[in-house]
């Protein structure tokens, strides 16, 4: 019976605030798309390429969160494998965004990204059965920081910087001031998802985020509305 409701499109439950997020995520998303489509055609030729990028993120998280909300309306629990299936398809997108908008190669980044998506999704499905969450967790966190480091996202506060984050800082990049912009969504954006992790996985860190009203999916959900759309928004504000 709940897969024949995920089918036909469940109903949300009254007072269900995660359900909640999920249904705001996929009309946000869809609201972006749209906006960043008509603004594809008002935006200077060389920056048509970047706002296609965005609605194609937007585009694809809104499909996305369209069938997680079924399948959590449904009963069916968190839609890890739909949101991992969207992350491996928008993270590197937002790569390949900040690529076009700063015209500093992000090859090894890209890469980066795939390590720290499919070992997040290995710890948190338990599909491996090999090592435990915590150790996927940490492979994963690694992935990450390093990418912050490249991007140069210490350079914000003076300190040192990887090789793209040294392109942005000599002014080779495009428009240095939104590479800025994006570096501080990777520094403080993609940091929500981290707790998300912990919030839905058990490890050392389980007693000490017992008392957050807050679970995974929320978390992921508020963090994919402001990186994706914002992303986008960076980008739309270069342009402008």
């Amino acid at each position: 019976m709940n897969m024949f409701n995920f089918i036909l499109g469940a109903s949300l439950q009254p007072g269900d605030f995660t359900g909640f997020t999920f249904f705001i995520g996929s009309v946000s998303m869809l609201a972006a798309t749209v906006f960043f489509l008509v603004q594809h055609g008002q935006v200077d030729k060389k920056f048509k390429d970047s706002m296609l990028v965005a609605a194609l993120i937007t585009g694809i998280a809104a499909v996305h969160y369209y069938y997680m909300r079924d399948q959590w309306a449904a009963g069916l629990g968190s839609p890890t494998e739909l949101r991992y299936i969207d992350w491996i398809l928008t993270v590197p997108l937002m790569v390949v965004e900040f690529a076009l908008l700063t015209g500093v190669g992000m090859r090894k980044l890209f890469w980066a990204s795939v390590v720290m998506l499919v070992t997040g999704y290995f710890g948190e499905s338990g599909v491996t059965g090999m090592l435990d969450a915590q150790v996927w967790g940490a492979i994963a966190g690694l992935a990450y920081f390093w990418m912050a480091y490249e991007v140069g996202c210490l350079t914000i506060f003076g300190g040192p910087s990887g090789e793209v984050g040294n392109a942005l800082a000599s002014g080779e990049g495009k428009i240095p001031a939104a590479g800025r912009m994006l570096q501080w969504f990777v520094l403080v954006g993609w940091s929500i998802y981290p707790l998300g992790y912990m919030l839905g996985t058990d490890g050392w860190y389980s007693g000490m985020l017992a008392g957050l009203p807050l679970n995974m999916d929320i978390v992921y959900n508020v963090g994919d509305a402001i990186n994706k759309i914002g992303f986008g928004m960076a980008v739309w504000s270069a342009a402008k």
